[in-house]
């Protein structure tokens, strides 16, 4: 009898901890939050093309550069090259122009960033992913004209999301797990481990210069403070560091979201805007065909300096206009959101 009693209370307390676990996953991922639309703008136009995962603007030559990647049709099996794509900002129709239809690599991009050398003349660097081979890939864009250079692997592009340069040579880029695949991948991604990092590239050789990072996503810098923004979307966090002179980083602080934040972009004025997934567990549903949408966000952040910040919602639906938001750059009254795998994206008009 006795027995019996204890193997009862052992496993109601089994079932106690298991469904503790079990809601912890659900509440910290955003599972549980009401999803109430907030548009500050109207949808000016929806610009069909797929999987836009990534977006730059240059401020100073009024162009838009695009990463384009049907994730969609290659999870189902109908495998396409991914492209790069140009609008010209001065243009009201806002066109995409392909600058890739005769690139002779396997080309499948995601993150991405550009340096501007001089008028209309630009370095640019593209996180590609051709099956489980991970590159940076660099080119030159003149005007609207992208020569490829050359490409870059290394073992410690374990497995590359987003990156930033710092000139034509040098960047840093974040890796979304410590493992590439297997039951250690899926611990880090369920148990919110935190594991991946930032990485360095001088021009010869990587070095990691942050780490305990749970999925570090997108990444990005204020030059004129030197300072490093990183979004860790499974904690809700948008970690900032300090750029030292030798190219280290000093993690300043991390900043709460309340929602999974992605790639990460600054307006002219410093302000931070950013692509978000208010609810992790629903876009990875979406992302593997078994959820129809998935909710998009977009918040702002305005940084003033250590312990002063101020965090805004200032776009969110539940992926009906446009599912799994991962960007939205802003070009005077023009708010341009992307996605991870929708077949649109959204320009959207403050009134």
């Amino acid at each position: 009898m006795k027995r019996r009693r204890i193997l009862t209370l052992t496993l109601l307390l089994i079932i106690l901890i298991l469904g503790g676990y079990v809601f912890s996953i659900f509440s910290t991922t955003g599972y549980f939050r009401a999803i109430d639309q907030k548009l500050p703008a109207a949808v000016l136009k929806t610009i069909a093309l797929p999987g836009v995962e990534d977006m730059q603007i240059s401020y100073i030559d009024s162009f838009l550069l695009l990463s384009s990647d049907d994730r969609a049709a290659r999870r189902d099996g109908n495998t396409r090259q991914g492209n790069l794509y140009l609008i010209d900002l001065t243009d009201t129709t806002l066109t995409p122009h392909c600058l890739t239809t005769d690139l002779a690599i396997p080309f499948f991009p995601h993150g991405i960033s550009m340096f501007r050398r001089s008028e209309n003349n630009y370095r640019v660097f593209v996180i590609n992913h051709v099956d489980d081979i991970h590159s940076v890939e660099l080119f030159d864009l003149i005007d609207d004209s992208l020569t490829y250079q050359y490409t870059l692997h290394d073992e410690a592009l374990i497995h590359p999301n987003d990156l930033v340069a710092l000139d034509a040579e040098h960047f840093y880029f974040t890796n979304d797990h410590g493992y590439p695949y297997g039951w250690r991948r899926l611990a880090e991604d369920y148990l919110g481990l935190a594991l991946s990092n930032v990485v360095y590239f001088d021009g010869n050789t990587w070095q990691v210069v942050a780490g305990d990072i749970a999925y570090a996503n997108g990444i990005n810098r204020d030059p004129e403070r030197n300072l490093l923004f990183v979004a860790s979307p499974r904690d809700f966090l948008v970690k900032v560091y300090q750029i030292e002179a030798d190219r280290s980083l000093t993690w300043i602080e991390d900043i709460d979201c309340q929602t999974g934040v992605d790639n990460i972009e600054l307006d002219p004025d410093g302000k931070l805007w950013i692509g978000c997934h208010p609810s992790l567990l629903t876009f990875s549903a979406y992302a593997k065909g078994r959820k129809p949408i998935s909710p998009s966000e977009v918040i702002t952040i305005d940084y003033r300096g250590k312990g002063d910040h101020t965090v805004e919602t200032v776009y969110l639906d539940d992926g009906g206009l446009m599912s799994a938001s991962t960007v939205a750059p802003v070009f005077n009254d023009l708010i341009f959101i992307g996605n991870v795998m929708d077949d649109h994206f959204l320009v959207l008009k403050i009134q």
